[in-house]
């Protein structure tokens, strides 16, 4: 068990990284002051290599801002460069139906519309923290509304344009569930009474795929497995933040199933997905050892790693285990050794099997202002209640 020196220098660690190297990179180099909104493709040292704007990313990184004013200090340029995403985001993001693209231009003109709900999650998410900072309820309802159409879009693939063939077995995926709860938990707060049910059906969706201590990304609709590569397929990184989502709502529920749950999947999937050979957590496995059809498949990813410091940390938190304490220890000293980059700031994004950087940018279509500082603020948060607990 840490003693509380330890866990104080972890927690500077932690504040320094977020504070001093993570928000300082994408605050000088992400803002587009021209056209409003954020450059999402920036190269190692911060240069823009690519003006194609990423809604889901652009509305991720007005969320974050939002959530540092909220929650760390009210600090104006924070909540300037969340309204100049979110002033973007709302011109331009939604289509005359309310869904959302998934690319833009860099002066907004639509370019591409995804076929799934998570552009119209993540903008939900934005304008609902965003709503908080600045106190508007027209806002919050706006993402309310929002949240009642992705829960209809995600009843049915049809109505996001994903037309059901003969053939297609109709697999479950893990992320519908798993979002929505989150999303949930984004813009309900602690006044959730309302969706209890639809948390509740939503929890229940997760844990029919936790099975035999795996977590699979797709399960058929009768909760068995599909002998196929997709069928078999595990994802350790998404299992995990899946992980602790259920344990936000396990709490918020006093729910000891959910909470226990949470445990065994966070611990299982980071059981599964360690590669004793040469450290980190594998990007995809395939549960019954075949060589998973993605090529990227052994490859270590930020964002994988920064949900598992989070989870496991959060873990510990609760239950005070030598074990949860060794596995967040563990990941986090892989993590800011490998990903961290001290000449430049911020995190490289994806290393090969062997912990080598494989891409030097530091911003790019799936990687941008969220999982890093998120684990990061997350993390603060519970190394101060272990601090004060320790003052007690």
């Amino acid at each position: 068990m840490p003693n509380k020196k330890e866990i104080i220098n972890i927690k500077n660690e932690f504040e320094n990284e977020l504070f001093n190297s993570v928000i300082p990179f994408w605050e000088k180099h992400s803002i587009d002051k021209n056209n409003g909104g954020y450059y999402n493709c920036l190269d190692r040292n911060g240069k823009v290599y690519d003006t194609t704007k990423y809604v889901w990313l652009l509305a991720r990184q007005v969320w974050m801002f939002s959530k540092l004013y909220n929650q760390v200090e009210q600090k104006d340029t924070w909540l300037k460069v969340a309204k100049n995403g979110m002033d973007f985001i709302r011109k331009f993001a939604l289509n005359e139906n309310k869904r959302a693209y998934f690319t833009l231009n860099e002066k907004g003109k639509p370019i591409y519309l995804q076929r799934k709900i998570f552009s119209e999650c993540f903008y939900t998410i934005a304008l609902a923290e965003y709503a908080k900072a600045v106190d508007s309820n027209i806002l919050l309802n706006e993402a309310t509304s929002m949240l009642k159409l992705i829960w209809d879009l995600s009843s049915d693939p049809s109505k996001v344009g994903r037309e059901k063939l003969e053939g297609d077995s109709g697999l479950q995926t893990l992320a519908i569930p798993m979002i929505l709860l989150n999303v949930i938990e984004e813009v309900a707060g602690t006044d959730f009474f309302e969706y209890k049910a639809d948390i509740q059906k939503l929890i229940q969706e997760v844990r029919k795929h936790f099975i035999n201590g795996k977590v699979y990304e797709n399960i058929k609709q009768d909760a068995t497995l599909e002998n196929s590569s997709e069928g078999r397929l595990l994802n350790p990184g998404h299992a995990i933040e899946a992980g602790w989502f259920l344990k936000h709502w396990a709490k918020k529920l006093n729910d000891k199933s959910t909470d226990n749950l949470a445990d065994n999947i966070v611990r299982k999937s980071y059981e599964t997905g360690w590669d004793n050979e040469y450290g980190g957590l594998y990007y995809f496995l395939d549960a019954k050892g075949y060589s998973p059809t993605q090529l990227e498949w052994n490859m270590k990813l930020w964002w994988v790693h920064t949900e598992a410091i989070y989870a496991n940390l959060l873990l510990y938190s609760s239950s005070k285990s030598d074990k949860d304490w060794e596995r967040f220890m563990q990941i986090k000293e892989y993590s800011f050794q490998k990903f961290r980059d001290t000449k430049y700031g911020e995190w490289f994004g994806y290393l090969n099997r062997e912990g080598k950087v494989t891409h030097q940018f530091k911003g790019g279509p799936y990687k941008g202002f969220f999982h890093i500082p998120r684990a990061l603020l997350y993390s603060v948060k519970i190394l101060e209640k272990l601090i004060n607990e320790n003052n007690e």
